[in-house]
């Protein structure tokens, strides 16, 4: 298979955002905005003929999909320690080319009528096709270090669009803290490659991941130096896995995520659906072999306990939330723990690796409906010109696209069947009952509070008391309501995939099959929800004003999201600020720059003594010179006479 044309795939991006950028003034602002969408739309079409040529026509051989390479060195460091430059086809790269490209299109082609009218809206463009280039390169990367550059290229573009609006001081605040959040993350990461590059040797995908069916091999020779009572390899796979958890927004590196709505919707959907946040997943997946067979699976543990808190945690504290943004952005931090829990469950060879599959799957459909989700709320935000679930209501006859495709997106992630999400969600719960019952009722608990609290934010905003509005709303125009129609289409026939035969763990697929008991249990633990949500949001009532005051404290906690701001605040300003930096920084300036200044100062008092010396005129050298001369000659003759 012709792999070398794919490399234009995240190439086009790049040159849109050069033209963008650099013609930032001479562009028309319509014509930007077609530029954007033309040039991802090429990608995408190069995205899908891609996957078409290799799950069907020849990336399988002999019942394996192959793993296709192009590379060529870039940085030697030693003879077989370097880094390369390329591109690695596989099943999961080439899915997330496929999901990446579909969501940025679709965000391209919302964004044409969702920013009509802003100042930026060239540059807006600009810095989307920045993003996307920046992630299509990291799903691509062959090497722990090229997928590194990109990384943080994602970081930047994150960067960028969050803090858009940046005459806005919480969009500012908000970008800042995503950037200085996940630097903490990527610290590690970074610690975690050199790690491994050092012990394994390489950096190289296919030489990290190189097993045998028995699990021998490279990676069993790793085992021998250790700290603190683990291999050096297990702590360098936990360093990477917590740069994954900070781009993911596991807890507790999560804090970024709900300030990140400070960006423009179509931003957040971008970020939360197909890009940033699934990165740390797609990072664990890409490395799944080490994590599985080292110190077996160790840290593959700690990624689903972790993923399976983490679900939970954000969807308590989503429950509380009335900024119909931060609702879906602790949604999707759930989400990505249920990914997360689905790859630390999972094995390796065969069905029993249905976790790997699940957790792929369940990313998969998860970009479509929660783009979707985002996407809608986009409209319905331009509509009524409030993020806020009070100045919402009875939305449902003014804006009627955007409210059946809203109800298709929260049935697919309340896991109702036939839609996508109840496909990809059920085989999580099926990896997790037959690896880890505590993870699986954490997950079975999570499906039912998820379909409520989305239940919650349908009623609340298409349903309920109807809101004085001072313009009547309507209905997004075409360019926002085409990318809602097809992905609404997405969010129900993505589930129909068979996508255990096209990505799995071993790359060699197999038949799933439904497990009817644990699919009607997920499904009634989400009917619940739904019927609890119909019950107290769906027409005006004082319930939901009961329970939050019967839950008290708890209900406070999880409405300021377990204060966890302000405790990074605490330990920031109170503990590193005041007990570290400033003793620090008075140190420096008395002591270091005190030093410093104070050579300065005496060298100061040295020239002015002595700088008569050379005063330029020649009477005085003539003098200086007849005294040495002088006083030369007189030791010469008392050294001679002694």
């Amino acid at each position: 298979m012709d792999i070398s044309y794919i490399v234009f795939i995240p190439l086009i991006p790049l040159a849109v955002f050069l033209l963008l950028g650099i013609g930032y003034q001479k562009i028309k602002p319509a014509v930007s905005g077609y530029i954007g969408v033309a040039g991802l739309a090429t990608s995408a079409a190069l995205s899908y003929f891609a996957a078409y040529q290799y799950f069907f026509v020849s990336g399988k051989v002999d019942g394996v999909y192959q793993t296709l390479v192009e590379k060529t060195v870039w940085m030697n460091f030693t003879d077989t320690l370097h880094i390369d430059m390329g591109i690695l086809i596989d099943p999961i790269s080439i899915m997330m080319l496929v999901v990446v490209t579909t969501i940025s299109l679709m965000v391209h082609i919302y964004s044409r009528g969702y920013m009509h009218g802003d100042n930026g809206y060239t540059k807006f463009f600009a810095f989307l096709s920045l993003f996307t280039f920046s992630m299509l390169g990291l799903v691509l990367a062959t090497n722990l270090f090229q997928i590194y550059i990109f990384w943080e290229l994602v970081g930047v573009s994150s960067y960028l669009l969050i803090g858009y609006y940046y005459t806005k001081t919480s969009a500012v605040a908000a970008a800042k803290k995503a950037f200085i959040v996940t630097r903490f993350a990527d610290f590690g990461f970074l610690i975690g490659i050199m790690i491994v590059g050092h012990y394994a040797g390489s950096f190289d995908f296919q030489t990290l991941n190189a097993v045998n069916p028995e699990g021998e091999g490279l990676l069993m020779q790793w085992g021998a130096s250790s700290f603190m009572g683990l291999s050096v390899i297990t702590w360098g796979l936990l360093l990477i896995f917590m740069g994954g958890a900070g781009k993911s927004a596991m807890f507790p590196l999560h804090i970024w995520l709900p300030d990140a709505m400070e960006g423009p919707t179509p931003v957040s959907a971008l970020i939360h659906a197909a890009t940033m946040v699934v990165a740390g997943v797609y990072l664990v997946a890409r490395l799944f072999p080490m994590y599985y067979f080292v110190e077996g699976g160790y840290v593959l543990n700690i990624v689903a306990y972790v993923g399976g808190f983490s679900s939970l945690f954000a969807a308590v504290i989503a429950l509380t939330q009335t900024d119909i943004k931060r609702v879906l952005a602790f949604s999707t931090m759930s989400q990505i723990g249920y990914m997360m829990l689905a790859l630390g469950v999972s094995s390796y060879k065969g069905h029993e690796g249905v976790g790997y599959m699940a957790s792929m799957f369940h990313l998969f459909t998860h970009a479509m409906f929660k783009a979707l989700l985002f996407l809608g709320a986009g409209s319905v935000i331009h509509a009524v010109h409030s993020n806020y679930l009070k100045d919402m209501g009875g939305l449902r006859k003014y804006m009627p696209i955007t409210n059946i495709t809203f109800l298709i997106a929260a049935l697919a992630i309340a896991g109702v069947p036939p839609f996508a999400g109840f496909w990809s969600k059920d085989e999580i719960l099926v990896a997790a009952f037959e690896k880890n019952q505590l993870l699986y009722f954490v997950g079975l608990f999570v499906a039912g509070l998820t379909a409520f609290y989305m239940f919650r934010l349908y009623f609340g905003i298409f349903w309920g008391k109807e809101t004085k509005y001072h313009h009547a709303p309507h209905e997004s125009p075409m360019s926002m309501a085409f990318p809602l129609l097809f992905l609404a289409l997405m969010s129900i026939v993505a589930g129909f995939i068979p996508f255990s035969e096209f990505v799995t763990a071993d790359k060699m697929g197999f038949e799933a099959h439904l497990n009817v008991p644990l699919a009607a249990v997920a499904v009634g633990t989400g009917l619940v929800g739904i019927i609890l949500a119909w019950i107290f949001y769906k027409k005006e009532n004082d319930l939901a004003d009961k329970f939050s005051n019967a839950f008290g404290m708890f209900y406070k906690w999880t409405y300021h999201k377990f204060y966890f701001d302000e405790i990074y605040m605490f330990i920031t300003k109170k503990i590193i600020f005041n007990l570290v930096s400033t003793p620090i920084a008075k140190f420096d300036k008395k002591y270091v720059d005190g030093t410093m200044e104070g050579i300065g100062n005496k060298t100061v008092i040295i020239s002015e003594k002595i700088k008569g010396l050379q005063s330029g005129r020649l009477q005085d050298y003539a003098m200086f010179f007849v005294s040495g001369v002088v006083i030369i000659a007189l030791v010469f003759i008392y050294l001679w006479t002694n």
